[in-house]
């Protein structure tokens, strides 16, 4: 492909956090004619509500894109700014789910980045699953974006292991960096005729099978401690920073501490003590029990609190819990 093929190229980007900016990044950097971004409308933010861009836009504003942040897909004022753009191809990074009179507009199609290996972890949390179940790999698609959500035709794929230490932080900036690479990839590969787009129902052999990533709620992300240890370290680490697996702590008198945990250590040793004790030496070491072990807590933050050690915890909480 030739500087001028790519610069020829007209692109409609869409996307919102800072997932989605280094794909487009790596488009303006790479020299490819994005001739618009469209991104969510600000919101507002913080203990003073102050109105919040999205990462996206600030990106798009530095680069002097134009840019469009329409409250409904659907408007038909928005509809006609789109369609004055002229593009050949739409990319979807991290947006939200686009009506058909959106995604079948340009006459090349409108593919979508996701964050796993489709057809496995369709939906909203795809990182956070992928580690929550234990998972050794996991990677991103490319995909044209039809009417079911996330079930669009296979472009291309990019696979990254997955380490035990790795948690979804860590794994975000992965897949970040990868899906950027791939994103480049797809637009040359579409432009020089180079895709061979593969139904999704192709590399499913049973739907029922898949794995769902679907949104992750408050009550999602509550420790069940009578599951195996290493069930738990996963899920620790699959939602760790964000939006952090958490659990209950009761006081000497009674009273529940609410504690998210963001690091942890697991220990697989035999005991016969009671599910979700906590142990501790008072000091420096505090755990709590699963059904075949020990999690030893690292990095904890009390609801109120500011995040800090699980030392540090016990520095002030040790007359209170014990």
């Amino acid at each position: 492909m030739t500087q001028e093929t790519a610069s020829s190229l007209r692109i409609v980007f869409m996307g919102t956090p800072d997932f989605a900016v280094e794909s487009l990044r790596a488009l303006v950097e790479g020299g490819y004619h994005v001739v618009g971004v469209i991104t969510m409308p600000d919101k507002p933010a913080g203990r003073g509500y102050q109105l919040q861009t999205s990462p996206v836009k600030e990106y798009a504003l530095s680069q002097n894109l134009p840019l469009l942040q329409p409250e409904k897909l659907k408007d038909p004022e928005f509809l006609a700014q789109l369609q004055a753009w002229n593009a050949d191809l739409q990319i979807v990074v991290a947006f939200r789910m686009l009506p058909e009179v959106v995604w079948g507009l340009p006459p090349l199609g409108t593919f979508n980045l996701h964050a796993s290996l489709l057809p496995h972890y369709r939906g909203a949390a795809p990182i956070n699953w992928a580690i929550i179940n234990g998972e050794k790999e996991t990677g991103v698609t490319t995909f044209f974006l039809t009417h079911e959500i996330d079930t669009g035709k296979i472009i291309a794929q990019e696979r990254i292991p997955i380490k035990d230490t790795d948690n979804a932080g860590i794994i975000h900036d992965k897949l970040m960096l990868t899906g950027a690479r791939l994103v480049v990839k797809t637009v040359d590969d579409i432009i020089s005729c180079n895709i061979h787009p593969v139904e999704q129902g192709e590399i499913a052999n049973n739907e029922q099978g898949l794995k769902p990533a679907p949104k992750i709620f408050k009550e999602t992300c509550r420790i069940d401690w009578n599951k195996p240890t290493k069930e738990i370290y996963d899920f620790i680490r699959g939602l760790s920073p964000y939006p952090a697996a958490w659990t209950e702590l009761e006081t000497r008198q009674g009273e529940m501490l609410n504690l998210k945990i963001f690091v942890a250590e697991k220990i697989i040793e035999s005991h016969d003590l009671q599910t979700g004790m906590i142990v501790t030496d008072g000091k420096k070491q505090l755990s709590i029990t699963a059904s075949d072990g020990f999690i030893r807590l690292k990095d904890i933050q009390q609801a109120g609190k500011k995040r800090m050690s699980a030392e540090d915890f016990l520095r002030g909480n040790v007359r209170l819990l014990f």
